[in-house]
């Protein structure tokens, strides 16, 4: 073959490598400016709409991220399962993820632990029975652990709050499932229209079956694993009848109908059970604060009628 047909074919070779080469390795703003331009009107750079966001969406998050990942490596899987788990059933308060969450423990933690030394050093304050220096830094340890531990008492009542808002909630949306069934919709049909008309955890988690619904998972698995994942023993009963009715072919209004009774019946024992439940818990705070000063004023003129004959009647 003449070399000169050769060297063409070569050089032709690497103009097309090249070539490819150049438009896979172009920068990735560039491509993500082309295509955030088809979609809006203004000419805005990807750097302006950065610098648009929050710097806590710009620096701390991604911070808090990096952090926590580092963190994990260093933390059990059942503890990352835990937290995992505790984030769903709270809701993903605040967009939070467990790289997220462990690094909020521990920058609280050194933060608080820092500035109970300085706050505990200014007021000349220490440990009890642990005099001077040593004192003071056992006492902001003993803050700095309790800043540690206060996201999970923060996550603990987010989940219990969210699961009162589904348990209440649950009644009235049973009642619209039942109506709507009755009248003629689907099962899917009148999920969506739940989440029309309520706005509240429970319609967020039937949103959510929904969306999986229609990426293709089945009806029946995504409803367990809301049952599962909500940890609510009555939705998670409700659930577990849904999907008998299913697989025994019996009719979803009847089955509705007698779990939207069932709710209403435990809601009236729960609040009954809370109403015979409130004199004992009224007893300690009238123990506390009422009684003492019913005892004062009851026996207060008694007791200055008592000194003054003691004192034999001197002023």
């Amino acid at each position: 073959m003449d070399p000169l047909l050769i060297g063409i074919a070569f050089l032709f070779a690497a103009g097309i490598f090249l070539f490819f080469r150049g438009l896979a390795t172009a920068p990735r703003e560039d491509l993500l400016e082309t295509r955030l331009a088809q979609f809006r009107d203004q000419n805005v750079t990807l750097e302006e709409i950065e610098l648009q966001q929050p710097f806590s969406d710009r620096f701390l998050r991604p911070a808090l991220e990096r952090l926590g990942v580092f963190l994990n490596a260093r933390v059990g899987r059942d503890r990352i399962v835990s937290i995992q788990n505790k984030l769903a059933l709270a809701g993903r308060p605040s967009n939070l993820t467990v790289n997220g969450f462990i690094s909020v423990k521990l920058v609280l933690g050194l933060l608080t632990g820092v500035l109970g030394f300085l706050l505990f050093s200014f007021a000349n304050m220490s440990f009890p029975f642990i005099p001077g220096l040593a004192g003071t830094i056992v006492l902001a340890v003993v803050v700095g652990i309790g800043g540690y531990f206060f996201p999970d008492l923060w996550l603990r009542q987010k989940v219990q709050r969210r699961q009162k808002e589904i348990r209440l909630a649950l009644p009235n949306a049973l009642d619209l499932l039942t109506i709507s069934v009755e009248a003629g919709l689907g099962f899917d049909a009148a999920l969506l229209r739940v989440t029309e008309k309520y706005k509240n955890a429970l319609s967020e988690e039937f949103t959510q079956v929904l969306n999986e619904v229609r990426l293709g998972r089945p009806r029946l698995e995504a409803l367990d694993d809301m049952g599962r994942r909500v940890g609510v023993e009555e939705l998670h009963s409700f659930i577990q009848a849904l999907i008998q009715s299913e697989q025994l072919g019996v009719g979803i209004a009847k089955v509705l109908r007698i779990q939207s009774e069932e709710m209403r019946r435990k809601r009236r024992q729960r609040a009954e059970e809370l109403a015979a439940q409130a004199s004992l818990k009224m007893l300690f705070p009238m123990l506390i604060f009422i009684f003492p000063t019913i005892f004062i004023v009851l026996m207060g003129p008694a007791l200055l009628i008592v000194l003054h004959s003691f004192s034999g009647g001197k002023h």
